[in-house]
């Protein structure tokens, strides 16, 4: 399907306001592109439309759950990171009008644009799994995928000395795939420094055959799922939860294609629920059969309509969902929204770079980074950090300098190790 050239205007909606580049989330990838924008265009006319309050680095809850960071570290007020010159529209956006170029508000504001950015992130579906709504943050059930859950897995860490632990992951895909495993790690870490690791049985539900996507670094995640004694139970889909009787069942698929039910109690369960674009993304004319957005993967552009573009979680590419993968991405999208506008003459290309910093143990991490196809993809050399094998280095990066870069550098559109490749020339178009 080709890209068309939609002329501004031709629609029978009530006028409304009207930007240049309307940016669609003010998550992790939304500010960096908007400060990609502004870096290079200070004077462009950008509106950022997200209703939310609050501005979360979403990659800190793994160390909240850990014990590690404390979670109000993680948290700022939206309109603290916001770019200077950039309009904030506080609203939630319902539907996508592309062939007229505006976008539609909750309230029934049409905001019209030039060039669309597309970026919400994804939505997390805890009511795909039966019960689990009525019992997080109680009953030993917890997830890190929620703000004001992670210091309750810490909490259910330190309290647990003997009994059964649970951690599922759901099918793909996901953001951060790392994530799941990364809270067994480290509450397995503290378990076994405090003794209890004997007592105490852990088991990692997943429902695909791999432990990682990546196949270069399984050896050393295998390693300590052994030191950890970890039952891997593959092909195990949580699909409802019993928190007063502390009951998790899950659907096991046999290598024939048959499934069996399967019931597990616990004393704590850390649960991941699936994952899906948001609604207003589902029913829109953007995204492809699965609902996802539907860009170029090289380009993200968007592959009908050319004045749009889409990053972060919520496209229909092949990269890991990740803070990294956003990073690299909000460039790209920077410098081609650019070029639609005239203002660029060089198309920038993504390479499908994610990274998944894979907390084994507290001081230890193995930094897996790659790109489309399961490339790998180093940002250091292997004297001084080699990725597939557990390192100190690694933690600390982690641990003390990944959060101050992304609140200083990733959202201020310092685009240190995020520079992007251009387009070959009969590649262009």
């Amino acid at each position: 399907m080709h890209a068309h050239d939609l002329t501004p205007g031709k629609s029978s909606r009530p006028a409304g306001t009207r930007h240049r580049i309307v940016i669609v989330g003010a998550g992790s990838a939304g500010i960096a592109t908007a400060s990609s924008l502004k870096k290079r265009r200070a004077d462009l006319d950008i509106a950022l439309i997200d209703p939310a309050d609050a501005h979360y680095y979403q990659p800190g809850w793994t160390m909240v759950g850990g014990g590690v960071f404390d979670a109000r570290s993680t948290v700022r007020a939206m309109a603290s990171v916001i770019p200077g010159g950039v309009q904030w529209i506080k609203s939630r956006v319902t539907a996508f009008d592309p062939e007229a170029n505006a976008v539609i508000l909750e309230n029934g504001r049409v905001v019209g644009y030039d060039q669309l950015v597309v970026c919400p992130g994804l939505s997390l579906d805890w009511s795909a799994i039966e019960g689990l709504n009525e019992t997080l943050g109680a009953n030993g059930v917890t997830s890190n995928y929620r703000y004001d859950l992670a210091p309750y897995t810490w909490r259910l860490v330190q309290r647990l000395e003997t009994g059964k632990a649970l951690f599922t992951q759901p099918p793909m895909p996901i953001k951060c795939a790392g994530a799941p495993q990364k809270a067994l790690y480290l509450s397995c870490d503290h378990w076994l420094k405090q003794g209890r690791q004997g007592s105490i049985e852990t088991r990692f539900y997943n429902p695909g055959s791999v432990l990682f996507g990546v196949a270069d670094y399984v050896p050393a995640l295998m390693s300590y799922m052994k030191k950890y004694a970890v039952g891997l139970m593959f092909s195990h889909t949580l699909v409802a939860v019993d928190g007063p009787n502390q009951r998790a069942t899950f659907l096991r698929t046999h290598k024939d294609g048959t499934t069996e039910t399967v019931v597990e109690t616990f004393d704590m369960l850390h649960v991941v629920p699936p994952q899906v674009a948001p609604e207003f993304i589902r029913t829109s004319a953007l995204v492809d059969a699965a609902g996802w957005v539907d860009v170029d993967p090289t380009t993200l552009r968007h592959r009908t309509f050319a004045n749009i573009h889409a990053l972060g979680d919520v496209i229909n590419t092949t990269n890991a969902k990740t803070m990294a993968a956003a990073r690299k991405q909000a460039p790209v999208v920077a410098i081609n929204v650019l070029v639609s506008l005239g203002l660029l003459t060089e198309r920038a290309a993504y390479d499908g770079y994610g990274s998944c910093p894979l907390t084994v143990a507290r001081g230890q991490v193995v930094l897996a980074e790659f790109l489309y196809g399961g490339k790998l993809a180093p940002s250091f050399p292997r004297w001084i950090l080699e990725g597939r094998k557990p390192s100190r280095l690694a933690w600390l990066l982690k641990a003390r300098v990944l959060a101050p870069f992304y609140w200083h550098c990733m959202l201020k559109g310092r685009e240190w190790l995020a520079a992007s490749s251009r387009l070959d020339k009969d590649a262009r178009r």
